[in-house]
């Protein structure tokens, strides 16, 4: 858990923007938003059964309304008050408690929730339906995605150390990936390196292998064993202390073609055009159309959709580096820069990613700077 400071700095600054839109109290059901605010880390979270809820005031420290089952790993953050029921209670899930809390601290006063992309509502709808119906509640006017999107010094530093450990375990691929291995195995083995190199948990591993470039970025491992000429790709995001690191890197088993070759060689010059665009004051769709201008010479980009993101306490949050996207770039954003390509003369196509913040003067990279050419496997 970070410093109970950064916490209090958080809450305060979300207060801050509560009054400035004319919100009584937030909502929160994310897990992202209640461990934003509180510190509150858990993997209990797999489990849907049970509903977590998080009431913020427009002054004062949250209130927790959660299962009993929570209660004890609740204390240990800021929250103070924390208001518990036994779950799962199939009359009443914590929704008459939920509904209490709120009237307490908003009184007839606006509530907001996320409503906005990305956002989900982690409750019951039956429930939902019961709570909107007796309270004034809408969305929260992008409260939670304005503040979470500015990383503090803290969650730059911590998200740093998530690319840190990702990047030792990517210069190790060579000891666990060969020719004639099959690529379930690389990614078991590559998990195995991400926890030896001090990830908390692997909960994002996708790739993939093939002559000239894989089919997709997104697909579990097959069975199927490398060959010579593939080019293999690992795309991992690590937690370290709550936050992700999210970047891949590509490999070649033996030595690559001609056409492979090239096609990472446009993607780091897209990286390198990426990288000039941002800088506080351009937006997402800046970096977006740099990138694509390389990549596909401004067609509009490729099959993906984006060419990068936010990241922070998800995989992907905030920002989406595409056309449509006008999000004005800050000192403090973290993001990814992932171009693709497709290979010429063959099928597949190749995706480079890697981990930047925006600083008050262009950016600083935080997960380690890619090789030059692709690392060679033994075939």
């Amino acid at each position: 858990m970070l410093p109970r400071a950064e916490y209090l700095s958080r809450i305060e600054g979300v207060q801050t923007r509560m009054a400035a839109q004319g919100l009584a109290a937030l909502l929160l059901t994310q897990e992202a938003d209640i461990r934003y605010l509180t510190g509150y880390l858990t993997r209990f979270w797999e489990s849907p059964t049970r509903p977590w809820f998080l009431v913020l005031p427009l002054k004062g420290l949250p209130i927790a309304v959660i299962p009993s089952i929570g209660a004890a790993l609740m204390a240990e953050t800021v929250v103070e008050d924390v208001r518990t029921w036994s779950a799962p209670d199939y009359g009443d899930d914590g929704v008459s408690l939920l509904a209490s809390t709120l009237r307490e601290v908003a009184g007839n006063g606006r509530i907001g929730t996320p409503f906005g992309i990305e956002s989900h509502l982690r409750m019951p709808l039956g429930d939902w339906a019961r709570l909107s119906k007796e309270l004034r509640i809408g969305g929260d006017d992008a409260v939670m995605r304005s503040v979470r999107m500015v990383k503090t010094p803290v969650e730059v530093e911590a998200i740093r150390v998530a690319c840190q450990i990702a990047g030792r375990a990517f210069a190790r691929v060579p000891e666990i990936a060969r020719g004639g291995m099959p690529l379930s195995d690389v990614f078991r083995r590559f998990q195995i390196l991400c926890l030896e190199e001090g990830a908390d948990w692997v909960p994002y591993l996708a790739g993939g292998a093939g002559p000239e470039g894989y089919e997709d970025v997104i697909s579990p491992a097959r069975d199927a064993p490398l060959q010579s000429g593939d080019i293999l790709m690992l795309d991992t995001g690590v937690i370290k202390d709550g936050y992700f690191s999210d970047f891949d890197r590509n490999y070649s088993v033996g030595a690559p073609s001609v056409e492979a070759e090239r096609a990472y060689d446009t993607l780091m010059h897209a990286m390198q055009a990426g990288e000039a665009a941002l800088k506080p004051g351009n937006t997402a769709a800046d970096v977006f159309h740099a990138m694509d201008h390389v990549c596909t010479g401004g067609s509009g980009g490729q099959s993906a959709g984006r060419l990068g993101h936010g990241l922070g306490l998800q995989l992907t949050e905030g920002l989406s580096f595409i056309a449509e996207d006008h999000t004005v770039l800050e000192a403090g954003m973290v993001i990814t820069l992932e171009p693709g390509v497709s290979v010429t003369g063959g099928a597949g196509l190749m995706v480079h990613e890697d981990d930047y913040v925006v600083t008050d003067t262009g950016w600083e990279r935080l997960s380690p700077a890619p090789p030059a050419q692709m690392i060679r496997l033994h075939a």
